[in-house]
């Protein structure tokens, strides 16, 4: 067994979980403050919005995003006429998918993180005149750091370990878009067990690792 076989699908899943995770971050930060502290008519569709790829099959999510992203779809005509590119069969379309599986860990978590800011502490400083970006930057997210952190990590090993949604927008093609969990399934296809249990033991040491941190940034401060 080459080293290539092990490193490369590892070095991309890298790529794509990191680029992913602060793609999530980016969208699921602002949004979890938005829909935790606004209040506006469509917030109960919005959360649930949020939340529903937590839920749905990540073949679902697939299909959505083939619907979305494919040389038919709204986004992905959009795509191909002004950037003359498609996210079908790409890295890229992996990083999206993986993208769009981790939003829900970032949502969740940080919205309950900036739950957790004492009102009191927000009170004083709108009394003070802060502004709402302010009040967002000075005061909200120094407080709820170490959920959001929290969150971006959970995010990051699930997007370490995302299969389905990433097969039908990004397919299963080696030294391009096969992850690690895609290597680890053609592996055990064909038969190639040492490889599948090397793969299997570094995803489940860096899954293992991620979520003991994620506990302890998420334990109550003494």
């Amino acid at each position: 067994m080459t080293a290539s076989l092990v490193f490369t699908p590892l070095l991309l899943t890298l790529k794509v979980a990191v680029l992913a995770t602060l793609g999530a971050l980016a969208l699921g930060v602002p949004a979890a403050y938005l829909v935790g502290r606004e209040r506006f008519p469509a917030r109960p569709l919005a959360d649930a919005l949020a939340t529903l790829p937590m839920v749905l099959p990540p073949t679902v999510l697939g299909y959505y995003m083939l619907v979305l992203f494919g040389r038919q779809g709204i986004l992905g005509r959009l795509l191909i006429d002004v950037f003359g590119v498609t996210l079908l069969f790409t890295w890229q379309g992996a990083v999206v998918a993986s993208c769009v599986v981790a939003f829900p860990l970032v949502f969740t978590t940080a919205r309950a993180a900036f739950d957790s800011v004492d009102p009191n502490l927000v009170n004083a400083a709108r009394t003070l005149g802060a502004t709402r970006l302010s009040l967002f930057g000075r005061v909200v997210l120094p407080l709820a750091w170490r959920g959001i952190l929290a969150g971006a990590m959970l995010a990051f090993a699930r997007a370490m370990g995302e299969f389905g949604a990433t097969l039908m927008i990004a397919g299963n093609i080696p030294g391009k878009t096969q992850t690690l969990s895609l290597a680890v399934y053609d592996a055990v296809m064909a038969g190639r067990d040492e490889q599948a249990a090397i793969l299997v033991g570094v995803v489940s040491a860096a899954s293992l690792s991620i979520l003991m941190f994620s506990g302890m940034l998420l334990r109550p401060a003494r």
